[in-house]
Formats: C-alpha cells, sequence, structure tokens
C-alpha cells in the first residue's frame, strides 16, 4: 500500500526546497536555473546602485509580470493568481534567508565544494518543483504558470516545463548580453544550460518516483477555494 502525504505537507517541502537550492545554485556561481536567471541578472545590475533590490525582491518582480502574462494567455484571471503572489513574497523572503545562510559557506576556494552545491541545489529545487505540482495551495509564479498551460492545453506538465526552460535560457542570454554585453557572458554559466536540458526529465522521473510511493491526500477541505 502506498504511503499518505498531505499535499499542505508537499506545499510547505516545496516552497523550502526551492528556496534552499535556488541559493545554493546561486552560490555555487556555475550559472542559474534558467527560471530564475532573469530575476538574478536584474539583482546583479540592480543591487550596486539600490541595495535594498534583493535576489527575493527581485522575484517579486519578475514573478508578478509572468502572472500578468499567464492571466492574458489564459484569458482568464483566477484568484488563485493572487494567491500565487502570495506564495511568491514567502518564497522571496526564504531566499533572501538562505542566501545570507549559505554566505557562510567558503565556495570561492574549493571546486569540489561548489560541485557538491550545485548539484544538491539542482536537486533540491527539482524536489521543490516537483512537490509544489502535487499540492492545490498556489504554487510560485513560475510552477503555476507551466501547470496551468497544462491544464488548459492538455499537455504531459514535464514537456510544457521542459519548452518552458528552453524559452527561459533565451530570455536569460538575450538579458545578459543586454545588461552585461558579451565580455560578461559567463553570468549564464555552464549550469544554466545543464538546467535547461535536464530539469524536465528529472522532474519528470521524481515525479512519477513519489508516485509510486505515496498517495497524495488533502488534510483540509480548502481545495475548492483555492481551485476557483
Amino acid at each position: 500500500m502506498k504511503k499518505t502525504f498531505y499535499t499542505e505537507i508537499a506545499y510547505l517541502v516545496g516552497i523550502i526546497a526551492l528556496s534552499f537550492g535556488t541559493a545554493l545554485m546561486a552560490k555555487a556561481d556555475f550559472g542559474m536555473a534558467m527560471i530564475v536567471a532573469p530575476a538574478y541578472l536584474l539583482h546583479l545590475k540592480i543591487s550596486p546602485y539600490l541595495p535594498f533590490f534583493s535576489f527575493g525582491v527581485a522575484e517579486y518582480c519578475m514573478q508578478a509580470l509572468l502572472l500578468i502574462i499567464l492571466a492574458i494567455t489564459v484569458r482568464k484571471f483566477k484568484r488563485l493568481f493572487l494567491l500565487s503572489f502570495v506564495t511568491t513574497v514567502i518564497y522571496g523572503l526564504l531566499l533572501d534567508l538562505f542566501m545570507w545562510v549559505t554566505g557562510f559557506i567558503p565556495f570561492a576556494t574549493n571546486i569540489w565544494v561548489r560541485i557538491a552545491c550545485f548539484a544538491f541545489g539542482f536537486v533540491s529545487c527539482v524536489m521543490g518543483i516537483v512537490f509544489f505540482f502535487k499540492t492545490y495551495l498556489p504554487p510560485e509564479a513560475y510552477e503555476l504558470f507551466v501547470k496551468e498551460i497544462s491544464l488548459k492545453y492538455g499537455f504531459a506538465i514535464y514537456k510544457v516545463k521542459t519548452v518552458y526552460d528552453f524559452s527561459s535560457l533565451i530570455i536569460s542570454v538575450l538579458l545578459s548580453i543586454l545588461l552585461f554585453g558579451f565580455n560578461e557572458f559567463g553570468i549564464i554559466g555552464w549550469g544554466t544550460l545543464f538546467c535547461a536540458l535536464f530539469y524536465g526529465v528529472t522532474i519528470g522521473k521524481m515525479s512519477k518516483a513519489l508516485d509510486s510511493i505515496y498517495e497524495f491526500k488533502d488534510l483540509f477541505s480548502f481545495r475548492s477555494f483555492f481551485e476557483k
């Protein structure tokens, strides 16, 4: 028999794992996951002039824009979109917290520590996204966009995720060139390309693995409120 995993707990696991994994990948400095790379590039460019413009604040701005694009794409504005922004704020606060915490790890002097942190960050981010897809509670805008487009047009969610990731990669490359020029093109890094290639397929495999072990059930009867 499968074990029960409550969807509300999946939400908490998702938001913590995703913010922690993102902070680890940022500190490893091999390139960010493509979905957060645009926000990270804006943070790098603007924060020297506006210190309050943290990575988390940059995420608020980018995800708010993405929610507007989602509403236009599906031609409908749901309550879920606003609640997703609340998740984005929580995620941004946790991200800034974990950026501060991981700042105490000596990355720059040890390549193996950086590689280990990138690998662990990658797995943590994938796990966070998978758990977000298992809950009815609103994920952050990136995952909500993929989930809503998948539901709207009937595509497999990991396929939508892969297309979205490559689109984000292209946007990140163009934004990097625009903000920093060709001399700083390495800001994107091989890690960004690695994520674009393997995020979607890894999410698909981890999702199937979890489904073979757990049955995801709601602990509270709030699903109808969040799905309107």
